[in-house]
Parts: structure tokens; C-alpha cells; sequence
């Protein structure tokens, strides 16, 4: 129960705050609104003053590596494909649930193309790049390297510096782009509470399942439980999750209708299930998506977190300008 009423708070931030809506990720990627960054990164910055005040020891997230070029190729390389995803679908593995929740037509394509991603990790792409995960870490130790999972092990300087020097870029990104940009019709309520809202669903999740914020898992388990695998609640703990997502966004948004007046844009069936393909398979392979490395690895200061959030923003703006 308690993880169906994290998803649900998750879900109704993500709803509350209009940036589930495919209108507000094209246009954040086209670079014509910035409602999505605001939300983004004052959530990334509310997340991580949660994170570091909480009471138990939470791991950073490691590196995801396919033995090709580096450490963080899975990170970078997954990266590409969530942002080259991302601006195709308008969606992400985590907004498309509260797009289902909202219906949003959209959505239910990206939906589609983001289970059969699911399917084919399930039936042996993840199998076969956890094999190159294992041998690249084996050479690793071979050569004596160490991985430098946090920044300021890489940076060499104090938690608490890296913090502050983080909040203060975050909330100075967002100053800037509050002040000298206009929102567009889908913010409900200014992009910074909205993402106020989402960090304190990350602490709600840390309160009831002792568990960060992340989606991009269940696709995982959908494509299990697909390929025959057994539904049982302690396996499918994502799924859960990410049920209670859609229940939330359904009714935040029955309950308050103003949540749930979409504004339209152009995404094809095609382009949605392509794109929720493209998305899944690059979170899978980065070891996390939007939610899971975007908003609660950068809360935990993980480098694998940040090589893949500039990865797939570098990635959907590319593709925003092209399509533009």
C-alpha cells in the first residue's frame, strides 16, 4: 500500500506541476519554453537538501558501462537514446504514466513502444549488456582503477561544497529563466512549485517505501511479466509504483479539471511509440531514467548521474532543432 501512495503523490506532482504535458518537453527541447527546466531543476535542487537530511545511507549510483569506451558509455550512449526519445514521444518513462493517468492520446503509443522495450530487454539485451557491464568492470580492476562514483570524489572537495556550489547553479538557472521567460498555458501553477512539489514526493517515497524515486524499472518488470514471468508484489515493486502514478494524475486531475487541460501538439502515433522505444532501451542501458538519475541520482551527486542527464538533454535538443 504504501508504495501505491508513493506512486499516487508522485504521479499528482508530476500532474500539478504541467510537466507530464507533451506540449512543455518539445517545447523545453525546441528551446521555445522553458517551463520544463524550471520544474526540473528546482526538484533536482529540492531533492538533494531531502536526500542529504535523510537519516539512512543511500548508495550513489554507479557507473553503467557496455565495455566500449569508456566507464560511463552505458550512462552516455543511454543517455542519447532517452533524449533522442524524449523529443519523439514528448513524453519520458516517467510522465508518459501520469499521460495515461490524464489520457493524453499520445501517451498510450509511447506507452505501447516503451512495454515492447521493455520485452526485448527482458528476452536478452539486458541479459547481454550486463555481460559487458561485468567484463568491463573486470578490466577496470585488472587495471587498478577506481571508480569515482560521487563528484566530489572526483572533484576532490567536500559533500557539503559540492552541494552548495549545485543549489546555487540549480536555483540560479531557474531565477534566470523565471525571470526572463514567459510560461506557457500549461503552467497551472509557477514551474518552481511544481517542482517543490515533486522533492517532496521524493521525501514522501523516502518516508514510506525507503526508496528513491525512479520509473524506468517497470518496464523492465512489464516485459517479464510479459515473456511469462509471475506477477507477485515484492518482485513487480515498480510496477506498483508506477500504478499508483497513474491513479494519482487520474484523479488530481478529475479532481482539479484545470490539471488536465492538455495542450495539443503535434506527436504521431508513430513518432510516440518509436520514442517510448528509444526511451526505455536507452534508461535501461543508463542504468536509470529522468526520475531515477535525473532527479534522484543528482540528488545523491552521482557522475554517472550527470554524464547521463547532459547525454540525453544534448540529445533532445539536437533532435529538437532538426525537427524543428
Amino acid at each position: 500500500m504504501n508504495t501505491l501512495i508513493s506512486g499516487a503523490i508522485f504521479g499528482g506532482a508530476l500532474t500539478a506541476s504541467g510537466v507530464y504535458q507533451p506540449s512543455v518537453i518539445v517545447s523545453q527541447l525546441s528551446f521555445t519554453n522553458f517551463h520544463m527546466i524550471q520544474v526540473f531543476l528546482t526538484a533536482a535542487a529540492g531533492s538533494a537538501a531531502v536526500v542529504s537530511l535523510a537519516p539512512t545511507s543511500l548508495s550513489p549510483r554507479p557507473a553503467s558501462p557496455i565495455n566500449l569506451f569508456s566507464i560511463y558509455d552505458g550512462n552516455i550512449l543511454g543517455g542519447l537514446l532517452l533524449g533522442t526519445g524524449m523529443m519523439l514521444s514528448g513524453a519520458c518513462p516517467g510522465t508518459v504514466l501520469a499521460q495515461l493517468g490524464v489520457g493524453v492520446k499520445s501517451g498510450f503509443y509511447a506507452f505501447a513502444g516503451a512495454a515492447a522495450a521493455g520485452v526485448v530487454w527482458s528476452a536478452g539485451l539486458g541479459q547481454y549488456l550486463k555481460s559487458r557491464e561485468k567484463k568491463a568492470k573486470e578490466i577496470q580492476i585488472q587495471q587498478d582503477k577506481k571508480e569515482l562514483v560521487t563528484v566530489q570524489e572526483l572533484l576532490g572537495v567536500s559533500k557539503p561544497v559540492v552541494l552548495l556550489g549545485l543549489e546555487s547553479m540549480f536555483l540560479g538557472i531557474v531565477y534566470l529563466a523565471a525571470k526572463y521567460t514567459v510560461p506557457g498555458p500549461e503552467a497551472k501553477i509557477p514551474p518552481p512549485v511544481g517542482g517543490l512539489l515533486i522533492a517532496a514526493s521524493q521525501l514522501f517515497s523516502l518516508v514510506l517505501r525507503k526508496s528513491l524515486l525512479g520509473t524506468s524499472t517497470s518496464y523492465e518488470e512489464v516485459g517479464g511479466w510479459v515473456l511469462g514471468g509471475k506477477l507477485m508484489p515484492e518482485k513487480y515493486k515498480t510496477m506498483l509504483f508506477s500504478a499508483g502514478m497513474i491513479g494519482g494524475a487520474a484523479i488530481l486531475s478529475r479532481l482539479v479539471p484545470a490539471f488536465g487541460e492538455v495542450t495539443e501538439v503535434a506527436v504521431s502515433p508513430v513518432s510516440a511509440a518509436l520514442g517510448g522505444f528509444l526511451m526505455i532501451l536507452g534508461s535501461r542501458m543508463a542504468g536509470g531514467c529522468t526520475s531515477g538519475h535525473g532527479i534522484s541520482g543528482i540528488s545523491l551527486l552521482s557522475v554517472s548521474s550527470f554524464f547521463t542527464v547532459a547525454a540525453c538533454f544534448f540529445a533532445g535538443g539536437v533532435t529538437g532543432l532538426l525537427l524543428s
